[in-house]
């Protein structure tokens, strides 16, 4: 591409858009415009004949990539996504408008100090909102579970069959109880309903994932990640998802700090303070990871499941998977055996897992290229 005659800010909103054009000579044109298709239109025949060739941006967030395609599409423009937690902040500037954040992300852009968000592809975007809506769906069921099992409590009514809760026999329990006052029923009944579709819309939802897992942009990377300990395919079409274009990240340490396991620090002259994870990023591969170390780290014997999962599968593949076992399995012990909590050692190991992840993710990768060639 051409250098750029312009450089354009976008604030994005549902009703509207906030542009700010930063011409090459220093010109600055500002205006809002109606966030519809039609209007869109318009603005890029406004952009043409302002800038011609034009560098655009807006903020990553809820209104998603859609404008970033329509505008890519466009001979002459190049649209980035943003990620809003690393652009620049001026310590004293307490004022924020819409016009303020529209001219400065012109600014920084034609300055390169943006950070870039990589879009995904829109049948990436579709899988990942299918494993996200799955996530969401978990949390609502475990939100009803919660609801009923306080509303029991209150009630006196307590299981005690079995030690573990939610098994065939809780529920068949639940399903004997009744209550003499009428209101006490209304609830209870309530609550199991919220219960029952909750649990309904989770078994489709992971039915669709299961389907999904078929797809033959994911197929492969599904079946390798689920030769980890710890990785069905659920959660292994979460990290597949999530991780998109694993050659995005440069080495181990930036995809580690892409899901925020990466300690933070403050240092300034000779003293350096390192503190906590960062939490930074991709929350939810975070979440997922901390689930699979704990499933990985209870014990280091291979079950039958993760042996039916390898089958087929090729050697170098497993071989990932076998040292990332037992890797991380001494390492979550030999840390809790030196007196670390267990919460802190089971961060060290999803950090490394999520670099075991990536370099199977990425060793597929080459030998696609290779196969390619």
């Amino acid at each position: 591409m051409k250098e750029s005659s312009s450089y354009v800010g976008l604030d994005v909103h549902k009703a509207f858009i906030q542009v700010a054009l930063l011409t090459v000579d220093g010109d600055l044109h500002e205006w809002r415009t109606p966030n519809t298709p039609s209007k869109v239109k318009a603005l890029i025949k406004r952009l043409l004949s302002l800038g011609g060739r034009a560098e655009l941006c807006y903020e990553a967030g809820p209104t998603g990539y859609s404008l970033a395609r329509t505008l890519n599409a466009q001979d002459g423009f190049r649209c980035r996504v943003i990620a809003p937690s690393l652009i620049p902040k001026k310590a004293g500037d307490r004022v924020k408008t819409d016009r303020r954040d529209a001219k400065k992300l012109a600014e920084y852009l034609k300055a390169g100090l943006l950070t870039e968000v990589q879009p995904p592809s829109p049948a990436d975007e579709a899988r990942r909102e299918l494993c996200r809506a799955r996530s969401s769906a978990k949390e609502v069921q475990k939100k009803a579970k919660q609801r009923l099992s306080k509303f029991m409590l209150r009630q006196d009514r307590v299981f005690r069959g079995t030690k573990a809760q939610w098994t065939n026999a809780h529920m068949t329990w639940l399903d004997q109880q009744k209550f003499d006052n009428s209101h006490l029923q209304t609830v209870f009944d309530s609550f199991v309903l919220a219960l029952s579709q909750a649990t309904a819309r989770l078994v489709d939802l992971e039915r669709a994932i299961e389907e999904a897992a078929q797809d033959d942009a994911v197929r492969e990377p599904v079946a390798l990640l689920r030769c980890f300990k710890g990785i069905n395919t659920v959660s292994a079409m979460s990290y597949a998802t999530e991780l998109y274009a694993i050659e995005r990240f440069r080495s181990p340490k930036h995809l580690m700090s892409f899901v925020g396991l990466t300690a933070s620090e403050y240092s300034s002259g000779g003293d350096s303070n390192r503190g906590g994870i960062t939490k930074a990023g991709n929350g939810r591969v975070r979440k997922l990871l901390i689930e699979s170390a704990w499933s990985l780290v209870r014990s280091n014997k291979t079950g039958y499941r993760v042996r039916k999962r390898r089958e087929d599968q090729p050697a170098w593949a497993i071989d990932v998977a076998e040292r990332a076992q037992r890797r991380l399995h001494g390492r979550y012990w030999r840390l809790v055996n030196a007196g670390k909590h267990p919460n802190k050692a089971i961060a060290a190991v999803a950090r490394e897992l999520v670099g075991f992840i990536g370099a199977m993710l990425m060793t597929h990768r080459f030998k696609l290229e290779e196969r390619a060639a």
